[in-house]
């Protein structure tokens, strides 16, 4: 039998390899852009050889996606949070809402090369609907509590926000954000 230790010390390491490889990658990527990173480089810059790299991912594209993965899991993990800390459900709603522009604000301006690539995968799918439903509960209890419009249903909310919100990427700057922010919040609330 393997000792625990073992064990331990085994996955430890291969968590270090894999984030080594992960930041390197992404590294070269915004240095170079993403067509120019091979993944001879990707292993001389992680220090490791490149047969231990085809052992982890077989191409940049898998590494970047792999990346992605765990970039958005932050990010979900960050609304989450916000939500959770909110006093009110509308007080959650206009954190969240302030933190994923910011984020989509921020993607725009950082790693718009590898950005397409990422955001094609299947991963994005199940992501985009953790998103609508956080989205959704919000704007459910929040109208349920008289806050804002309940004409409309939540989903159908959600996506006006998410759609909205996107725009922050194409935005000049954190100002204009906060404003876009607002008004998506305004569009929310009951008509007079």
């Amino acid at each position: 039998m393997v000792p625990k230790l073992w064990d331990e010390t085994i996955d430890e390491h291969r968590r270090a390899v894999r984030e080594a490889i992960l930041g390197a990658t992404v590294s070269l990527a915004d240095e170079r852009g993403v067509t120019a990173v091979t993944m001879s480089a990707v292993a001389e810059r992680a220090g490791i050889g490149r047969a231990t790299l085809y052992k982890y991912f077989p191409d940049v594209a898998s590494i970047l996606v792999a990346w992605h993965q765990g970039h958005v899991a932050d990010h979900f993990d960050h609304l989450t949070a916000l939500r959770d800390q909110a006093a009110s459900p509308d007080e959650g709603l206009a954190a969240v809402l302030d933190a994923y522009a910011r984020i989509c604000y921020w993607r725009a301006r950082h790693g718009a090369d590898y950005s397409a690539l990422v955001h094609r995968s299947e991963h994005v799918r199940p992501v985009q609907q953790q998103l609508t439903e956080l989205f959704s509960d919000l704007i459910a209890r929040a109208a349920a509590a008289g806050k804002l419009r309940n004409d409309a249903a939540a989903d159908e909310l959600a996506a006006y926000c998410l759609h909205a919100l996107a725009a922050a990427g194409d935005l000049g700057s954190e100002d204009a954000v906060g404003r876009l922010v607002t008004v998506t919040l305004d569009g929310l609330r009951p008509p007079r």
